[in-house]
Parts: C-alpha cells; sequence; structure tokens
C-alpha cells in the first residue's frame, strides 16, 4: 500500500478497506472455521459486519437496502452490505448531520468512518486469520486506531466489545499492537 488509509476520503478509505475485507470473504474455505474471537467462526465475522451496522444507522434515521443473507451467501451479503455503505458516502446525504443516541451528532460519513470502517479493519484480521492468512494492513491506519482508542480504554473494555488487551512487545508494529489492544492474540493460528 502506497498512499496511507490515513490520507484518504471516508469514502475512499470505506472502499479500501471494505475491497480488502471482500478478499478475505472470498479466500474463506471453511465457514465453520474458528476465528480468534472466542466462539466465533469465520460465518459470524461476516455476519457481525453486515448485520450490527444497519440497526446503527436506523438508529439514526438511515435505512440501508436488504441484501443476501450471510447464511445463504456470506460473499454476496457482504458485497451487498460494503455498496451500500459506499452509495451511502457517495451520495449526497454524505455530508448531512447524522445522529445517534448512544454517540450523538456526527457528520454521517464521519459516523460510518469512525464506526464502522474501523470495525471493518480490525475483524479484516480476524477473518484472515482464521484462514492461517496475513493480511496486507496499513500500519499507519493501525496506528491512528490505537492512539484514538487508548485514550478511551476503560470505556471500551466496560463496553464489553473488547477482551482484555493482550501483551505484546514494546516494539510490536502498529498492526501487531493493534490486534493485541482489541483483545486478540497476535500469535493465534487456526
Amino acid at each position: 500500500m502506497t498512499t496511507s488509509l490515513t490520507e484518504l476520503t471516508p469514502a475512499d478509505r470505506h472502499r479500501i478497506v471494505a475491497n480488502g475485507f471482500a478478499e478475505e470473504v472470498a479466500a474463506v474455505e471453511d465457514w465453520d472455521a474458528p476465528t480468534p474471537i472466542d466462539g466465533w467462526v469465520a460465518r459470524d465475522v461476516v455476519a457481525h459486519l453486515v448485520d450490527w451496522f444497519a440497526g446503527f444507522l436506523a438508529a439514526g434515521g438511515v435505512q440501508l437496502p436488504d441484501g443476501p443473507t450471510v447464511a445463504d451467501d456470506p460473499l454476496a451479503a457482504w458485497q451487498a452490505r460494503s455498496a451500500a455503505i459506499g452509495e451511502l458516502l457517495d451520495g449526497p446525504s454524505s455530508d448531512s448531520a447524522f445522529a445517534h443516541p448512544m454517540v450523538g451528532e456526527h457528520r454521517l460519513a464521519d459516523a460510518v468512518d469512525q464506526f464502522y470502517t474501523a470495525d471493518v479493519f480490525m475483524h479484516t484480521w480476524d477473518l484472515a486469520a482464521a484462514g492461517g492468512r496475513a493480511p496486507d494492513l496499513d500500519p499507519v491506519f493501525a496506528q491512528r486506531l490505537l492512539d484514538g482508542m487508548t485514550g478511551i480504554e476503560e470505556l471500551l473494555r466496560s463496553s464489553g466489545q473488547y477482551g482484555p488487551a493482550v501483551p505484546v512487545d514494546d516494539d510490536a508494529d502498529p498492526v501487531t499492537r493493534l490486534v493485541g489492544f482489541i483483545g486478540r492474540d497476535p500469535a493465534w493460528r487456526p
């Protein structure tokens, strides 16, 4: 990757991150393969990313179209969801205000970027690891996410969405440090 994700617009960042995740979805050979997330299999990672954000957006008055289900076709479900998000980011409502009852008001593009694209980026590692692969994740963007989350670590951990941090070497690269911070063992193998 020659240009860091941090230098892109939310729409372009989403496009690249979503395409990277799509590559991992297409590479899955066993949808019941365990992942680094305790109790989740590969299909669950895709289902999480396809399902949760529709409810998040709906709470702020934005509806996403229905698409194929992950149970029927994980790749088609992912492609439909990422295309729908891409249309939001490329459309006129991208700059509109988005008010969510739990996270307050943001520009719609910034809400997608902060809450969804970042989640897709992190879960790309999970899905790749389930297949024994190492994704090519942008270390500069990983560091930016890590820097942003470090200051709210107690809030993140108390939300139940992140497990306890897994210690990593002080000189570990930013992706490894991010993976450890969000509660994944960077040395996990299927």
